[in-house]
């Protein structure tokens, strides 16, 4: 009986996590003529285009921070907002070092990326204990979230060619976290959009890199090092102990840099 409790549970929840919040523009990137929807998605929802002749012509590049959309994120501390726009750096150069070489300043002769965060769905703490204790029942790498704690993460990123030649590609994307899958339960309220930011840098290569570009090796030393680790050891055991995942070990946070302790956090909402 148990079991098939269990089994009808996952497939509730398995239903509820085929949702995610459709992308909306910001309006903060230079153009969203041409976008089309991305096929073969599942969780995800994405629109981009890409001027192949103009990304061809695109080596190097220096990825401009990025910025949040006007409203965005205005419940949160700026320790938080700082956290998820640093992941969403860390993640976008990542993936586009591999296709093209990345500046460490700006170049009159070099394309440009800018990326904007357009919505941060906060992640219930209160119910990812629970969901965290779940995990100790459930064995595998296929977690459960209990109803409270999704959060998600919408954003969108541009290639703009060197000498004002325009825009190269551009890429609309939206998540929400999964209630069945390896979304994992986290007590910051920006778990589940630091988490996001890594199938959103994913995503960006896709869409910027040419079909014929092939991916390359990292380069020495790696262009990405300002924006934190590739790989952070304790993060992975933090959340292999305790089942929760905690984005200030996930590299998102340069060294030495310490939450503030005069920020007043708000209530779950």
């Amino acid at each position: 009986m148990r079991f098939h409790g269990m089994t009808a549970a996952c497939g509730a929840l398995a239903l509820a996590a085929c949702g995610t919040t459709a992308v909306e523009p910001s309006g903060l990137l230079s153009s969203y003529d041409g976008l089309a929807v991305r096929e073969g998605t599942v969780w995800a929802s994405i629109q981009e285009r890409r001027d192949d002749a103009l990304a061809t012509q695109i080596d190097r590049l220096f990825i401009e921070p990025a910025i949040l959309a006007p409203g965005v994120g205005h419940d949160l501390t700026d320790y938080e907002r700082t956290l998820v726009l640093r992941e969403v750096d860390r993640q976008i150069c990542y993936e586009v070092s591999e296709r093209f070489t990345v500046l460490a300043e700006p170049a009159m002769d070099a394309g440009r990326v800018r990326a904007v965060v357009s919505r941060i769905g906060p992640t219930g703490r209160a119910a990812s204990a629970a969901s965290a204790a779940s995990g100790f029942f459930i064995p595998g790498p296929i977690g459960l979230r209990v109803p409270g704690t999704l959060g998600g993460l919408a954003a969108e990123a541009e290639l703009l060619a060197a000498n004002d030649q325009g825009q190269a590609a551009a890429i609309l994307w939206s998540r929400d976290a999964q209630a069945v899958g390896t979304d994992n339960p986290s007590l910051s309220r920006v778990g589940d959009a630091v988490q996001l930011a890594e199938p959103f840098g994913d995503a960006v290569g896709d869409a910027f890199a040419p079909p014929e570009r092939e991916v390359r090796a990292i380069a020495d030393p790696d262009p990405c090092a300002r924006f934190g680790p590739r790989f952070r050891p304790e993060g992975v055991a933090a959340g292999f102990i305790t089942g929760l995942y905690s984005p200030e070990l996930s590299g998102a946070q340069a060294e030495g840099d310490e939450p503030e302790a005069t920020q007043t956090e708000q209530p779950d909402r």
